[in-house]
């Protein structure tokens, strides 16, 4: 029953209420019709909104252009001052270096200081911690929503679920904690 797809199953269940009986002439009927007729249940998370997000980018921001400063001087001293910006192995140092800044936060506790100062936190859906997989796909996917001219990030305010396209695509979403 693992393997069996959803509507199947929904199929199945469906067959068994009409079999067990209508709204409840049976113990089992009568559970069954709870169960499917359930109301619709809200996420147990408030999406944040693209402000908080927005904030949180900026302070996360700062602290990012320090990592790189830092990242650029051990190059500098490793090189002994004859770094070429254009190198692409020092390219690939300041891109790791940033991926590095956001996966490390995010997989241990889910809030980068940004965030925490605007009590933010990414999650996935069923509210455990993200992968470094996620992670990473989120970093990658969010590098061309803010290419796009932030179209990615806009996204978010017709979304249903007020998702960015990188949260879709990363399978976890951005989350407005309590005070």
């Amino acid at each position: 029953m693992g393997d069996m797809p959803a509507c199947s199953l929904r199929l199945v269940v469906r067959t068994l209420a009409s079999h067990a009986g209508n709204r409840g002439s049976s113990p089992l009927g009568s559970a069954i019709h709870r169960v499917m007729n359930k109301p619709e249940q809200k996420p147990a998370y408030e999406p944040a909104g693209l402000f908080r997000r927005l904030m949180a980018m900026f302070y996360d921001t700062l602290l990012l252009l320090s990592v790189l400063l830092s990242a650029t001087a051990l190059a500098m001293l490793v090189t002994r001052g004859a770094l070429d910006y254009h190198n692409p192995l020092f390219r690939s140092w300041l891109f790791l270096c940033c991926f590095a800044f956001y996966a490390w936060f995010w997989l241990h506790g889910g809030q980068t200081l940004g965030m925490r100062a605007w009590r933010l936190r990414v999650q996935r859906r069923d509210g455990q911690p993200i992968t470094i997989w996620q992670a990473l796909l989120r970093f990658l996917s969010a590098i061309p929503a803010w290419g796009l001219l932030g179209l990615g990030y806009l996204w978010m305010l017709v979304d249903k679920d007020r998702m960015a396209l990188h949260d879709r695509f990363s399978e976890s979403v951005i989350v407005r904690l309590p005070k």
